[in-house]
């Protein structure tokens, strides 16, 4: 009895998993959205100036940043579908296929290295010469180091 209940629990974990689906199309659709809503902004203000054209960048650029934000999340419902209700899902690429807990950290480490570089990408596009960015990237730099350090020794265990 004990067993079949404890079996049955796994489905608690559709719960998480549909929460952050829910929150993948969330993302995406709502960042879909503000990128149309501020390029159509700028094209029926007519601004095609430099500095119009650098905001858009930097639009753009943060828009990047929310979509591997929302892959992170479609990555992370992929993976506890896959950990706890199915371990075959249909259709999936090699490299979304999550066999263990360190697949799916894994995984989420590698979309986190991303966002990172996203971030400075960021900051160096709107960078206007005012302030210091280099001590900013040493820090992203020390992270992404860490973290790839991380995604190496998980990978060694393999």
């Amino acid at each position: 009895m004990l067993r079949r209940v404890l079996v049955l629990s796994r489905y608690i974990m559709l719960i998480p998993i549909l929460g952050t689906f829910l929150c993948f199309i969330t993302l995406t659709i709502f960042e879909l959205i503000a990128l149309g809503s501020s390029t159509i902004h700028m094209i029926a203000n007519g601004s095609f100036s430099a500095k119009s054209v650098k905001i858009l960048a930097v639009g753009i650029v943060e828009a990047v940043d929310v979509f591997l934000i929302a892959v992170a999340v479609y990555i992370t419902s992929i993976g506890l579908y896959s950990l706890f209700i199915d371990d075959t899902p249909a259709l999936l690429p090699k490299w979304l296929k999550v066999a263990d807990l360190e697949d799916l950290k894994g995984n989420l480490v590698s979309v986190v290295i991303a966002v990172l570089a996203v971030l400075f990408l960021r900051e160096a596009v709107a960078w206007d010469g005012t302030r210091e960015i280099a001590p900013f990237g040493a820090t992203l730099s020390l992270v992404i180091a860490a973290l790839t350090f991380f995604l190496m020794k998980i990978n060694s265990k393999k």
